[in-house]
């Protein structure tokens, strides 16, 4: 028999935990913007592919592997950048961070590790798909020679310093914005030229797109690739758009600990 008191299921009880969920989104506008945001992002960059690609049809003949060498390279970014943000999500999730700042490890210390782990995270993701590639395809990455170290570091600087700066909004706002480890890195995407020049962009967006270390980067691998040409002029913009960006980067993080500790945070961080 059925206890009337507490039925089997309850409308009331269904409607009320729904209620929760609402005010979380509500009060959370990294939840909302994840909502838009995938398909947007999805949208936008595969538009972008396909225009170019219907304008140069020819453009796959010039260079093989070159999309294989654009993947990788892409992921070196995404590593590094998730690298940072999850290393440094795993203490919140663990609620560790109080625990660490009360022994002397100084802010500075935990920035180095968490960029030294994600140097490792990005070699040990990276160098197996890059031999993969070898088996499967016969493209070697590794064929771009001296210049691919030099994409390869800019890369995974540019992925420290988004990691960063979202570990500092993290810190800032609590794990309601944890959402952005993923978002962030994603967002510049269709602005870095991965799989297609710079140049099918809108004219107004150009600008903001060689304000990203990564579309030098891409723009480089691709006039190493089709011109046999390594041009120092995106090298040196790539380099300095980076040390501005870590240095925001570093800064953005020690303030936002700096704040935290003031408030008392380190041993409350939650939603």
């Amino acid at each position: 028999m059925t206890d009337r008191s507490n039925p089997f299921f309850s409308w009331t009880r269904t409607t009320a935990l729904l209620l929760r969920y609402l005010y979380l989104l509500r009060g959370s506008w990294p939840r909302l913007l994840e909502l838009a945001y995938w398909p947007t992002v999805q949208m936008i960059l595969w538009g972008l592919i396909t225009q170019f690609f219907l304008t140069n049809s020819a453009w796959l003949m010039q260079a093989g592997g070159v999309l294989i060498a654009a993947v990788l390279l892409w992921d070196v970014l995404f590593r590094s950048q998730l690298g940072v943000s999850i290393s440094f999500l795993e203490e919140m999730w663990s609620r560790n961070l109080g625990q660490l700042f009360v022994s002397p490890l100084r802010p500075w210390e935990f920035v180095a590790s968490l960029l030294a782990t994600s140097l490792l995270r990005t070699l040990i993701g990276v160098i197996p798909a890059a031999f993969l590639a070898i088996l499967l395809y016969r493209y070697s990455v590794f064929d771009l020679g001296l210049p691919l170290l030099a994409f390869f570091t800019n890369l995974l600087v540019m992925g420290w310093a988004i990691g960063l700066f979202v570990s500092a909004v993290i810190l800032r706002y609590g794990l309601g914005a944890e959402s952005l480890a993923w978002l962030a890195i994603f967002a510049i995407a269709p602005l870095s030229g991965i799989y297609y020049p710079i140049d099918v962009l809108p004219n107004w967006l150009q600008p903001i797109a060689y304000a990203l270390p990564a579309s030098h980067v891409f723009e480089g691998m691709r006039a190493v690739m089709f011109e046999q040409v390594f041009r120092w002029d995106h090298f040196a913009w790539a380099v300095a758009l980076n040390l501005c960006y870590l240095g925001g980067g570093i800064a953005s993080l020690l303030f936002a600990f700096r704040i935290a500790r003031i408030r008392g945070l380190l041993l409350q961080i939650g939603e």
